[in-house]
Formats: structure tokens, C-alpha cells, sequence
């Protein structure tokens, strides 16, 4: 199983209406799986602030972030701040470190 459908199969405990997990290690030198953007849309963070909506997914996910992964760019919202965004996922920053 490759990184992105383990991160995907771990998240599924979420419930998500909504789940993108982009591979961005492309724009990255720490190797094939090391950099992932995650946007996820679910009734679990209703009521969270971010910090506990970030450490939902990270507990989640503690396994890949042990196995490679590097970083995690986190979107995490509830059906109503996805509605009020439009749907709309956010870019990524661009590299600034590991070796570029």
C-alpha cells in the first residue's frame, strides 16, 4: 500500500463528506512520500478549535508521520466552513529548505 492510500485508509475513522490527499513530495528533496497537503471536511471537528482538529489527524496518522513523512499540510473543516468556502482547497506554499 502506497503512503497516500495508508494516510487515506487511516482518516476514513474521520468520517469524511469531503477527503484530498495530494502527494506534494515532488516540490520537495525529502524523498517520494514525504510531503503530503490533506484536505478533509467532517462532523468530527464541529466545536474543535484547530490545534484540536490538527491533533485528531496527527494521532490518526502517527504511524506515517514515524514512517517518512515529514509534513503535513493540514485543511480541516466542517461542512459548514467547506459550504462557506466555496469548496475551494487551498495552495501550498512554495520550498524553501532541504537543499533547494
Amino acid at each position: 500500500m502506497s503512503m497516500q492510500a495508508h494516510i487515506e485508509a487511516q482518516l476514513a475513522e474521520l468520517a469524511p463528506l469531503y477527503l484530498a490527499v495530494e502527494n506534494e513530495s515532488h516540490q520537495h528533496s525529502k524523498g517520494t512520500d514525504s510531503h503530503f497537503k490533506i484536505t478533509l471536511v467532517s462532523e468530527v471537528f464541529a466545536g474543535l478549535l484547530p490545534v484540536k482538529r490538527h491533533q485528531k489527524v496527527y494521532a490518526l496518522l502517527a504511524q506515517a508521520l514515524n514512517s517518512g513523512v515529514h509534513a503535513l499540510a493540514l485543511h480541516l473543516y466542517t461542512p459548514e466552513e467547506w459550504q462557506a468556502r466555496q469548496q475551494e482547497r487551498p495552495d501550498s506554499p512554495g520550498c524553501y529548505g532541504g537543499g533547494h
